[in-house]
């Protein structure tokens, strides 16, 4: 009996130390905050309504990074997008990111916003999705309701934070490099976020951030593109 409760105490650690026992606390989507063109469009949406699963659901949690309260952290390996709040909480939003080849990892700040993007492929996105080099806002736009441009030294890295069209994709690996959010998360972060916000994405297999925040608010960090 005392070897199971020593096996059963190591389990339950092991969980603790994982975050899987932190407290959480889901966030149902406020339509009544959303503009009316976002409802009138969103209702115009011809995706499948595939419902996230609850991993990734909007949620207030426990988060113990020392991050900046008012940053945005990626972590791609585990598909989650953190906007850290006060008193070691974060609202933390699933996400779907870039396959490996094609990921970013550094730091950048969001450079400026937009309400329901026009999407302009890159020449590699073209070349390589067959897509025209330009699709205008809409519901059904790939780039979403919202999308948030990452920039850094001044200049756009190409790489933005946006809705998507592909909501059964939130929490997987598949985009072009980009991170998306369900059009109903992306509106809420957006809200919540200015420009100059600094973006902190974790590289893969990486445990922490190469700077902290509060040096990149300094002026201390920089991006990188892989």
């Amino acid at each position: 009996m005392s070897s199971l409760k020593v096996t059963l105490g190591i389990v339950a650690a092991g969980l603790m130390l994982s975050g899987c026992m932190q407290a959480t606390t889901y966030e149902a989507t406020n339509a009544a905050n959303f503009k009316q063109r976002d409802k009138d469009l969103l209702a115009k949406t011809t995706y499948a309504k595939v419902p996230v699963a609850e991993p990734f659901r909007r949620a207030i949690v426990d988060y113990h990074r020392k991050e900046a309260p008012g940053s945005i952290v990626v972590d791609s390996d585990n598909h989650y997008l953190y906007l850290v709040q006060k008193d070691g909480k974060a609202i933390r939003y699933g996400i779907t990111v870039g396959e490996e080849a094609m990921a970013w990892s550094g730091i950048a700040k969001v450079g400026s916003k937009t309400e329901w993007p026009a999407w302009h492929p890159t020449p590699g996105e073209i070349s390589r999705l067959g897509v025209p080099t330009y699709v205008a806002p809409g519901p059904d736009n790939p780039m979403g309701s919202r999308a948030l441009y990452l920039y850094s030294g001044g200049k756009d890295t190409l790489f933005r934070i946006h809705g998507t069209n592909q909501p059964e994709y939130i929490g997987a690996s598949i985009s072009s490099g980009c991170i998306r959010m369900t059009n109903e998360d992306v509106i809420d972060l957006y809200d919540r976020v200015g420009v100059g916000t600094v973006v902190v994405v974790l590289e893969p297999k990486h445990g922490d951030s190469p700077f902290n925040s509060k040096m990149a608010l300094q002026g201390g960090g920089n991006a990188m593109m892989q």
